[in-house]
């Protein structure tokens, strides 16, 4: 009897936990799309080109690396995001890189931060990262199959 309780309770648990996750991220949609307005709100990126485009891409992509949904992308998480991204990074370099994105002032990329570096002149290593990901996107689709055949001349 208590098992067949226990396995239920379980189920109810795992349905739950898909829609607590669901409303979770909803809550944090939410969360940017508030943000997202005041950047569109804001004169100092009035001049700013496709501005609404931009914030919608930068939600997303951060929406997608923020693992904890809590509306931070913390080391972890970064970790992930550059390896996904093809680009590695050791423990220290990633710390600098948040360092860089916040200031020195927290141990994670708010959304705010996230989009303040994205929009701003500075050239910060997390950014170029990131757009050099988007332009990996635009340019033509790699090669599949095996690579060609090459005989030792060919060889550099």
């Amino acid at each position: 009897m208590r098992d067949t309780q226990r396995e239920a309770e379980t189920q109810a648990e795992g349905e739950a936990g898909g829609k607590a996750f669901g409303l979770l991220k909803a809550r944090q949609e939410r969360r940017l799309a508030e943000i997202n307005r005041e950047f569109l709100c804001d004169q100092k990126y009035s001049d700013e080109e496709n501005l609404p485009e931009k914030l919608a891409a930068f939600k997303e992509k951060y929406m997608e690396f923020d693992l904890n949904n809590e509306g931070e992308i913390d080391l972890m998480s970064l970790k992930r995001m550059m390896e996904k991204l093809g680009v590695p990074k050791t423990h220290l370099e990633m710390k600098k890189m948040i360092s860089e994105v916040t200031g020195g002032v927290s141990d994670t990329i708010s959304y705010r931060d996230f989009v303040n570096m994205m929009l701003g002149k500075r050239s910060a290593v997390l950014k170029l990262v990131m757009m050099f990901e988007g332009k990996a996107n635009e340019s033509s689709p790699k090669p599949v199959g095996p690579p060609p055949e090459r005989d030792i001349a060919s060889l550099p």
